[in-house]
């Protein structure tokens, strides 16, 4: 079964994870913040900070913008339910802006139409690797004092043409507070599990740190010192909890892996292009099939690649049967059944990502697919609609 994704690893991963292993440091060692500056310097942004995944990434992102029951953050139906839940975490409340019908990103107008006096913060995700209308949202935001945070999961890497004709990068956070990245194995970058949140609000930077460490700050200038002496806020020992945190900590280990895997993220992403490249020129014209899209501002770092066909579960069995590892991503959150016994979302709600959902389908797409594999796949999708029978609908 050629998955619809996986991991690439070499030597040079191997070794960097071994050489750690080898070393006095397992955790909290130079490792995490050499991963840092390598993914801060590769974004564009001023800090970063590694915390244990994307999970906790998105939870402490919002815990520092302030979330709280009361609030209400904003996000996509067409997400995986981390981007929600983040919200939740916190006490406020998810609400959902439906998404493009082309990008699948979530839609600025939906945005507008959606906020409220209790909106406090906004989380854009840059779905399949394809960069969200960031000049809109983050205009819309600010004009509402919201807080931006880019749910990057897909998107490392990816970027888009400001109407100035300037080229940002996701993660440089030029049209939002923070950015938040994963490096779970299927993503562009691994480090086995592990996150980061990207910001150049230094206030937001010391924030987060903390939170990734239980609430704990060893840095006399964040000291409030309330219970112990002058003397002993000197002592090399002491160190103080300002804030309710969480165990959030990313290993040297998984550092050592991620900074080796940032030395090859330049082949990953052109690798990743080659082939979506490649299934959009062999799969266009099938009946009742739409292929994705690369909007004229954007040049996405591809995660996925998704078709939209009218037979999708048909042709989802098919492939299957033929060892094409496909699928079928997200279900809309707001019809899980935690959100629609908690909010009263149902059917109808967002009728953009339903309509998605019902009709997506995700081919195989990582960069150590070789040109056998990629045509194996287009050949089984092909294989579907030059079977007669198939076309007659009669496939059970």
């Amino acid at each position: 079964m050629i998955p619809y994704g996986r991991q690439s690893i070499d030597s040079g991963d191997i070794g960097a994870v071994v050489d750690v292993l080898r070393s006095a440091a397992l955790t909290q060692g130079k490792k995490v913040e050499e991963f840092e500056e390598a993914v801060a310097g590769y974004c564009g942004a001023r800090f970063a900070i590694a915390v244990s995944n994307g999970t906790a990434a998105l939870h402490v992102a919002a815990l520092a913008c302030g979330l709280k029951q009361g609030d209400e953050g904003m996000t996509s139906p067409n997400t995986f339910l981390a981007s929600a839940n983040s919200i939740a975490y916190c006490g406020a409340k998810p609400v959902f802006a439906d998404i493009e019908p082309d990008t699948f990103c979530i839609d600025p107008a939906q945005i507008e139409k959606k906020m409220t006096r209790a909106a406090k913060a906004v989380i854009p995700v840059h779905f399949a690797g394809h960069p969200c209308d960031m000049e809109a949202i983050w205009k819309s935001a600010r004009e509402r004092g919201l807080y931006v945070i880019e749910d990057a999961a897909h998107a490392i890497g990816s970027r888009w043409k400001d109407r100035d004709g300037a080229w940002r990068t996701v993660g440089s956070c030029t049209h939002s507070h923070m950015t938040v990245l994963s490096f779970h194995p299927v993503k562009t970058v691994t480090s086995g599990e592990g996150g980061m949140i990207l910001t150049n609000d230094e206030a937001l930077y010391k924030a987060c740190r903390r939170l990734r460490s239980h609430g704990m700050t060893r840095n006399p200038e964040e000291f409030e010192g309330t219970a112990f002496s002058s003397q002993e806020l000197l002592m090399p020992w002491y160190y103080e909890m300002t804030s309710l945190g969480f165990n959030y900590r990313l290993t040297d280990i998984q550092s050592a892996l991620g900074i080796s895997q940032m030395k090859r993220i330049g082949a990953f992403i052109s690798r990743r292009r080659e082939i979506w490249k490649r299934y959009n020129g062999e799969l266009s014209g099938l009946p009742g099939v739409t292929l994705p899209v690369e909007k004229e501002w954007a040049d996405p770092a591809w995660h996925l690649y998704v078709l939209r066909v009218e037979q999708r579960d048909r042709l989802f069995r098919y492939l299957r049967d033929r060892g094409v590892g496909c699928h079928a991503m997200y279900m809309p959150v707001h019809l899980q059944p935690w959100y629609r016994r908690t909010y009263g979302h149902q059917r109808g709600d967002f009728p953009v990502a339903e309509e998605y959902f019902s009709k997506c389908l995700v081919l195989p797409l990582f960069p150590a697919m070789t040109d056998e594999m990629s045509g194996q796949v287009i050949s089984a999708v092909k294989g579907f609609y030059e079977d007669g029978e198939l076309r007659c609908g009669n496939l059970e």
